[in-house]
């Protein structure tokens, strides 16, 4: 069972002071702790999980610049076996194709049972690259993911829909599936275990490499564009009701009149 993931550092922002960069266009990431995208550590995770139990392979494949080595490194301790890391230069403004456009090219002459994403991205949230590369591969996807199990030689999947309930379905492979977070729980990943990893080889490519286009990729390449990024402008500080019970349901039901929110 052979197994590629595509994988993304993102900055950490939870609890960072984020500003804007001078062009207006996105955050300003010079100071912002990096680390791997929530949602493809649970799709790391899996795919080693399926590769513990029906042996195989795991290699990991990310766009980004030399210190997205550290998140590839970071997989690899976990227990991946290869890793491709794409040089993010010219792919600057891509959009969800532009990216898996990228990803297509570098894995094309990777041999796979199963290929998985995380749903989306902490940073740009597109949740599409997974599903763009079912359709530029031809092959069959299922998206949020909540558990998948291998039997005779097909996936069974289940697929987290709304209201609390799951869909069951049956894929053959190979197949690609977008992993939601909570299908697993993620291993801990030591220094010691990511220094274990250090001498495992990284194969480097680029667009150039790829045979992609200027009109393929990047802002040439993308249908979609962001314009502008601001912060919400900041209100009046909260007023804080006291009193009891009674008395706080009373004050609260008079502001919203004063609001005309009731006639």
């Amino acid at each position: 069972m052979n197994i590629v993931v595509c994988i993304k550092q993102v900055p950490e922002v939870a609890d960072a002071d984020l500003e804007i960069n001078r062009e207006g266009t996105g955050i300003d990431r010079e100071d912002l702790v990096m680390d791997i995208n929530e949602w493809d550590n649970y799709a790391v995770e899996e795919a080693v999980r399926i590769k513990e139990t029906h042996g195989g392979t795991v290699t990991v494949v990310t766009l980004g610049d030399e210190d997205s080595e550290d998140v590839l490194r970071r997989a690899l301790a976990m227990g991946a076996d290869g890793a491709i890391l794409i040089d993010e230069e010219g792919f600057e403004e891509s959009d969800a194709t532009g990216i898996a456009r990228g990803i297509y090219r570098a894995i094309s002459e990777v041999s796979f049972d199963l290929l998985l994403t995380g749903v989306q991205s902490a940073d740009d949230g597109w949740g599409q690259v997974g599903v763009i590369l079912a359709e530029l591969l031809d092959l069959p996807y299922a998206s949020l993911v909540v558990g998948v199990a291998i039997e005779n030689g097909k996936a069974i999947v289940y697929r987290e829909l709304e209201s609390n309930t799951q869909e069951k379905i049956e894929l053959s492979l190979p197949a690609i599936l977008t992993i939601q977070t909570g299908i697993n729980d993620p291993r801990y990943v030591s220094i010691m275990g990511i220094r274990k990893v250090r001498n495992i080889e990284i194969k480097e490519t680029d667009a150039v490499e790829l045979g992609l286009s200027g009109d393929e990729i990047g802002a040439k390449g993308a249908s979609v564009a962001s314009r502008e990024l601001s912060l919400p402008a900041e209100g009046e500080g909260a007023e804080i009701l006291t009193g009891s019970l009674g008395e706080i349901c009373e004050k609260t039901a008079q502001i919203i009149r004063d609001k005309g929110g009731v006639e």
